[in-house]
């Protein structure tokens, strides 16, 4: 597979369930109001996407100058990396991304017999490490961490910074946003690619400690953000309502599909967003992915040695289009 039709560029029209992706389509009031903006898309938007800015503070109760908002938080995290990824520990499994993007890095290893839960209290820093990497909720397993003793930690490890990357927050888990005002080295980076469907409008976020953030503001585009992606963004966020709603919707989706695949032999484990981890062995999830890309359906094997040849990452898709995926993988199981 090329790497643009994996990272969502392409033609392709089957079920795609690479990415993480939202199956549900933006709320129809984002869709509205990136429309009536496209309009003025003549004009820049307003410098450092203020206005989002202003609602992002009020709603997460931070000062608005802690707020970096850029094209994806994918952008962001690579400028953190580049700042900061000296020497990084990662609680594994994790985003792909992570490994890839790190000079140099460590890792705690997520137990699968304890379903891949871990007490961060327990959480050993290497010495030398500049940035601790905590994905809450977890990807690609879906858990959530229990960030009571994230506070500790910063306090004990005052030259290591903390990175809670919480791109699924929306769907579950805890947010620490608010800590940063008090903890010079706690990091939080979003976006409203998952639980608000507006991975094509490129919107991502952090809440930082105030020199990394004015570092990050006084280096960027003065209007990281397309006027309808900002409009997009704002609608959204003031119907978070219908967000809590779609969010137990895929929930409820996801665990339907876990029970048809565990009906077929297949290890699941828990999880509190819209993908889960399967494993199906005894057999090959790279090789299960490749004759699944023959049936039109584009899926992740997660090819961690350390796990082994059969986990493979599962994202719910409209119910029609679980089903046609549950009859697929049956057919290669069986």
């Amino acid at each position: 597979m090329s790497a643009i039709a994996e990272k969502g560029g392409g033609t392709f029209q089957g079920i795609k369930l690479l990415l993480c992706e939202n199956p549900l389509p933006p709320i129809d009031e984002a869709i509205a109001a990136a429309q009536a903006e496209a309009a003025h898309s003549n004009y820049y938007t307003e410098p450092y996407s203020a206005p989002l800015r202003k609602l992002l503070s009020e709603q997460l109760g931070v000062p608005e100058r802690l707020i970096h908002i850029n094209a994806g938080s994918e952008l962001i995290l690579r400028q953190l990396f580049d700042r900061f990824g000296q020497q990084v520990h990662l609680l594994t499994p994790t985003y792909g991304l992570f490994p890839e993007i790190a000079r140099r890095y460590t890792e705690t290893r997520l137990p699968p017999d304890k379903d891949f839960a871990f007490d961060l209290g327990e959480l050993v820093v290497p010495e030398g490490t500049t940035l601790v990497v905590i994905v809450n909720p977890n990807n690609p397993n879906g858990g959530i961490f229990d960030m009571a003793p994230l506070p500790d930690l910063l306090r004990r490890h005052p030259q290591t910074r903390f990175l809670v990357d919480e791109a699924f927050i929306g769907l579950a888990g805890q947010s620490v946003a608010q800590l940063v005002p008090g903890h010079p080295n706690l990091l939080v980076t979003r976006t409203l690619s998952k639980a608000h469907s507006l991975a094509g409008f490129r919107i991502g976020y952090g809440i930082f400690p105030e020199a990394i953030a004015d570092d990050l503001n006084s280096h960027n585009d003065a209007y990281p953000l397309a006027r309808p992606s900002q409009a997009a963004a704002i609608a959204t966020l003031q119907h978070e309502d219908q967000i809590h709603a779609r969010a137990a919707q895929l929930h409820a989706w996801t665990e339907a599909l876990a029970a048809e695949l565990r009906a077929l032999g297949v290890r699941t484990y828990p999880t509190h967003t819209y993908f889960f981890l399967a494993d199906l062995a005894p057999h090959n999830a790279a090789e299960i992915a490749d004759q699944l890309r023959s049936r039109d359906i584009l899926i992740k094997p997660l090819n961690d040695p350390a796990l082994g040849p059969g986990y493979m990452r599962i994202t719910t898709a409209l119910p029609e289009d679980n089903r046609r995926f549950v009859d697929a993988l049956r057919t290669l199981l069986t």
